[in-house]
């Protein structure tokens, strides 16, 4: 193991220089027994070259695997090990190494969808993950993610609130959370059963350079990913591309044409071949027959050959005013509660009664500032 970590810690060595020596020479064992003419020949940078020949990672690299095993639930994989994830292993040039926290075995054995979008979400967007999440994760789904703000802090708290599995997958060392406003988020991801992975060495900080491998890590470990949101420009389209390269499904929600969060999703669907995603059934639909089968029930097939399925109806003993109020409430829109109010007629004394009542039954949910949006 310490070859691997070695090897994945020598300068000027990425997933594709490490594909070309591992090709080449069978293992990092064997790459660390080459000689400098054959390494030479391979056209690696020459940086690379003398760290390998002169095995200079070597001892930091024993220290590295030292202080991974201090960190409670944490641990190295490496590519040639049969616990190393099955799906990541068939992508193009995958890590040499994935450092992993927590209970990282279970959630990957389960059948993985990566949920991504933009940082700066609508109120719409969060919503969509959020209940995605939720409701692939209650179904055993385990959401893959980056942790980063936005869809992503989302789509991992829709696991949470599920209280299923979900996996933030990091541009960083696994001992460093970025950004540093989710460590609390990280902490309960790990508490919950789920887990953090990287590819990057302990103490690798949130340089931009990282976070493309970081994506194609999130692709990697997925049957699929759902973009959310995305700019034109934006990241989420770069894990897209990525899952279509390695052959995963790219699934994409709808958004308004007006907002330049859509761009990016609207055209995943017009342009990209991407699946509309309206519902959870529409992401497992999608996924191989005989996990479809044992995840979407009865009713879906008859969806699916064109009968509508109703609507989840409200519950039998709402009263008059939580109904009133949840008319007032939008899916893609906050209201803040001065103005549900003034729309209601109700003192808001009152109103908080009834917001409260709302939010214990799921109905809606509550955002900073004493804003509300009603639950998909």
């Amino acid at each position: 193991m310490r070859d691997w970590i070695a090897l994945n810690m020598t300068p000027g060595v990425g997933p594709r220089a490490a594909a070309k020596l591992l090709e080449r020479f069978g293992s990092a064992e064997g790459v660390f027994g080459a000689l400098r003419s054959e390494l030479e020949r391979l056209r690696l940078r020459p940086e690379a070259v003398e760290s390998i020949a002169l095995r200079d990672r070597h001892e930091e690299a024993a220290r590295e695997l030292e202080r991974v095993r201090e960190i409670e639930g944490a641990d190295v994989l490496v590519l040639d090990d049969g616990s190393y994830p099955q799906l990541l292993r068939e992508i193009p040039d995958p890590p040499i190494t994935l450092y992993v926290r927590g209970r990282w075995a279970e959630c990957l054995e389960a059948p993985c969808v990566g949920v991504v979008g933009s940082r700066r979400c609508s109120t719409y967007g969060q919503n969509v993950a959020l209940m995605l999440a939720r409701e692939l994760a209650s179904r055993g789904v385990t959401i893959i993610s980056g942790l980063a703000r936005g869809i992503d802090a989302a789509a991992h708290r829709g696991a949470l609130e599920a209280g299923g599995r979900t996996v933030a997958v990091l541009g960083t060392g696994v001992d460093e959370v970025y950004p540093r406003d989710h460590r609390k988020l990280a902490a309960e991801i790990l508490e919950r059963g789920g887990a953090l992975v990287t590819q990057f060495p302990l103490g690798t900080p949130p340089v931009a350079e990282n976070f493309p491998y970081r994506n194609r890590i999130i692709s990697g470990l997925s049957l699929g990913v759902v973009v959310v949101e995305a700019a034109e420009n934006s990241g989420s389209l770069i894990t897209a591309r990525l899952a279509l390269e390695q052959g995963r499904e790219v699934y994409a929600v709808p958004g308004n044409i007006t907002s330049r969060n859509s761009f990016g999703t609207n055209f995943l669907i017009k342009g990209a071949g991407a699946k509309l995603v309206q519902q959870w059934q529409d992401v497992v639909a999608e996924f191989p027959p005989e996990i479809a089968a044992s995840l979407l029930p009865p009713e879906v097939k008859e969806t699916r050959a064109g009968k509508q399925k109703p609507d989840a109806p409200l519950p039998a003993d709402i009263s008059d005013g939580e109904r009133a109020v949840l008319k007032l409430l939008s899916c893609d829109g906050a209201a803040h509660i001065d103005a549900l109010a003034e729309a209601s007629g109700l003192h808001v004394s009152e109103l908080a009664g009834v917001l409260l009542a709302l939010e214990m039954r799921d109905l809606i949910r509550q955002l900073p500032g004493k804003c509300f949006v009603r639950k998909l």
